[in-house]
């Protein structure tokens, strides 16, 4: 069971709230905080790259230039646990230095580092941070401060006079000041309706302010999760990664599957038929109508040895799909299913074999949860190309419920999709009905 999602605030009580809201104050703390992070950052890092760039005619460049690396590398994870903390941006780390074997030692590091574009991108990273903190926090700060001030003003009108011998605000003359003596050609704000038009414009700047921060923090977040966090391609090769182990562990399980059922199925009738037939041998001379028994016995035996390896290689890849396609494959299985199934299959052309096996592979999964699981009285199969992609969608008029979560099989038939760039997407709320909706490419 989910909890009901909340109802949508409405715009005007947002934007009432966000300068008292926990989120943009800590925007503000963020941007402020950043200022001497990034300063620091930016010392370190462009005199890193000044004296390596310098010494690189010497020896001593390659090392500077190395442990500069190291330290805008130790910066970035100080950035993103600053960014993980305050913002709630979580960036994965990115790709290890990867050096070479340890015999090689300093050099095998420092080669490492100069060749990780993680590396470059952490320094780049330092050497940008500080211009844009420094107008991101000026902009956001006097944003603040300037609407809070105004906001203000009728208070500073009652206080400054009776307390601090200061007239009230004047606007004009070189500039807008808190003087004793009046400016040339400058208008004192004293009277009621321009005090109360001042505070109006700080009460505008202070409900503007939080999204002005948090209009600058977005490109801070660009930031960091562009240059702080792993690559494009180190990410699709981590995702390649896991798919194979998913693959291959799919692969395994499918193997020790058609294994145990060979070993509990044909082969057990097998040696149940051989055992019969060198029983009926023995007793053909003595008791011949004995013998035609076991004979006859046997031969059921192999029909049903027959009947399961034929039930083995349907599980393996049904020779009908293979022969004729989607279309009357799933036709079949839709017969076999308990619930009646309507099929509707609109493809124009064959998709590639492999992911025609996953596609039938993926409908008589679903088909075999409509029967165990749904208590429907009716489902349908559809599909469909769109572009270069394969849609599946299977619905049944059951009792719903059903989700990818909590390792159910719709959560490892979305891993398996996954493995090939597939998506899973279940619609069940409870009480039905239940729309499952699969999306493999074409090629």
């Amino acid at each position: 069971m989910t909890a009901a999602p909340s109802p949508r605030r409405p715009w005007w009580l947002v934007v009432l709230r966000a300068p008292a809201a926990r989120q943009s104050w800590r925007e503000l703390t963020y941007l402020v905080s950043g200022l001497p992070t990034a300063g620091i950052g930016f010392c370190y890092a462009a005199g890193a790259l000044l004296f390596g760039s310098v010494l690189l005619v010497t020896f001593v460049g390659l090392p500077v230039l190395a442990v500069g690396l190291a330290g805008c590398r130790a910066l970035g994870h100080l950035e993103r646990g600053r960014a993980r903390s305050l913002l709630g941006l979580r960036v994965a780390e990115p790709e290890p230095v990867r050096a070479g074997r340890r015999s090689d030692g300093v050099m095998s590091w420092m080669g490492a580092l100069l060749r990780s574009g993680a590396s470059w991108r952490h320094l780049l990273y330092s050497l940008l941070h500080l211009p844009w903190s420094l107008f991101s926090t000026a902009v956001g700060v006097t944003a603040w401060c300037a609407g809070w001030l105004l906001l203000s003003f009728p208070l500073w009108e009652w206080t400054f006079p009776r307390y601090v011998n200061l007239p009230a605000l004047q606007v004009g003359g070189g500039g807008i000041t808190f003087a004793s003596p009046r400016m040339e050609g400058a208008r004192v704000l004293d009277g009621a309706a321009e005090q109360l038009a001042v505070a109006g414009v700080g009460l505008v700047l202070v409900l503007l302010a939080p999204w002005l921060v948090r209009g600058l923090v977005q490109v801070d977040k660009l930031l960091v999760s562009g240059l702080l966090g792993p690559s494009l391609l180190a990410t699709r090769v981590t995702e390649l990664e896991t798919d194979r182990g998913l693959v291959v562990d799919t692969a395994a399980a499918d193997l020790r599957r058609i294994e145990r059922d060979l070993h509990d199925g044909a082969q057990a009738r097998l040696v149940s038929l051989a055992m019969g037939l060198g029983l009926a041998k023995e007793k053909l001379q003595e008791d011949p109508r004995a013998a035609a028994a076991v004979v006859e016995e046997a031969h059921g035996e192999v029909k049903l040895a027959l009947q399961e390896l034929r039930d083995l290689a349907r599980g393996i890849h049904p020779a009908i799909l293979t022969d004729r396609g989607l279309g009357p494959a799933l036709s079949a299985l839709a017969a076999r299913c308990t619930v009646p199934v309507t099929v509707g299959v609109e493809l124009e052309e064959r998709p590639a074999a492999a992911i025609e096996g996953i596609a039938y592979f993926t409908v008589s999964e679903l088909l075999q949860n409509i029967s165990k699981h749904s208590a429907a009285r009716r489902g349908s199969v559809e599909i469909w190309r769109s572009g270069q992609r394969l849609l599946i969608q299977v619905t049944d008029d059951g009792k719903g419920g059903a989700s990818v979560e909590g390792g159910s099989g719709l959560a490892g038939l979305a891993d398996r999709l996954g493995a090939v760039d597939g998506l899973l997407a279940v619609h069940s709320p409870a009480g039905g009905p239940t729309t499952v909706t699969a999306e493999l490419p074409w090629r």
